[in-house]
């Protein structure tokens, strides 16, 4: 496997997406289609078009790969290896104009993801993991990445992206996390993702995610020293319930809350 070559192409599709998100993002013209049929679960020419572009930068450079994406579904490979791509993580963010969302690349195999990377375009920061490597580069330059060192439940900061976090049941547990921390936020995206990689906080837990959503913070946040499984400890890579942790004993008792469920 070359490893360079595939950090290439995860960049020049980053990059890609970059170019065509970018133009779109807070112009007070843009639309939304709703995908739910119960909910809001917007879709913009911005996504739609980014996405486009990753797998034409993908074909370009790796015909043979499989590619899983948000707006387009799975287009079957020959290497074994799968790309799992979301071109606009939090639309809602996007929409609304707050720089929260990002673009999420990754790579797998049949033992899960390899490399990921989290860029947010907007503010010009990318994270990447996997392959040895853990880095962002940003405004300020590079730097390594490395989770925060171990602490209490109690000094933890949680982040969420929604605070009516799933089903009654899934709220009930969220919640029992959340009044053992010492700081909650909300509406964070797939940069609370990129904030835990980079030491910044401590726990993220979410619920209903699919496998685009996390399968790049998975590989970035362990690169990075971190640990992400579901609600039971399991493998997250399907998405689901999630919860993120910068070491493990906080990550065993954010889990003990949650198991329940």
């Amino acid at each position: 496997m070359h490893n360079d070559a595939i950090i290439a192409t995860a960049h020049a599709m980053a990059d890609a997406a970059r170019a065509v998100v970018l133009p779109y993002f807070r112009t007070l013209d843009l639309s939304a289609e709703n995908k739910s049929v119960s909910g809001f679960d917007p879709v913009t020419a911005a996504d739609k078009a980014a996405e486009r572009a990753m797998i034409e930068v993908l074909r370009a450079h790796r015909p043979d790969d499989a590619v899983l994406g948000e707006e387009f579904g799975e287009v079957a490979g020959t290497s074994g290896l799968t790309w799992v791509i979301d071109p606009v993580d939090g639309t809602r963010a996007f929409l609304s104009g707050t720089p929260t969302w990002g673009v999420l690349v990754s790579v797998r195999d049949q033992s899960g993801p390899l490399f990921g990377l989290i860029d947010q375009p907007y503010i010009g920061e990318r994270f990447e993991g996997g392959f040895g490597l853990s880095q962002m580069t940003g405004p300020q330059g590079a730097r390594p990445l490395a989770v925060r060192g171990p602490r209490l439940l109690a000094d933890a900061i949680l982040f969420s992206t929604f605070p009516e976090i799933g089903s009654s049941e899934e709220a009930a547990a969220f919640r029992r996390v959340a009044q053992a921390v010492q700081l909650v936020r909300y509406g964070m995206d797939c940069y609370a993702y990129a904030l835990l990689a980079a030491g910044q906080i401590d726990l993220v837990i979410e619920a209903g995610l699919q496998a685009y959503d996390i399968q790049a913070p998975i590989a970035v946040i362990e690169a990075a020293g971190g640990i992400v499984t579901n609600w039971q400890g399991g493998p997250a890579d399907e998405g689901g319930r999630v919860l993120a942790a910068a070491d493990r004993v906080q990550h065993a008792a954010a889990l003990k809350l949650l198991a329940d469920v």
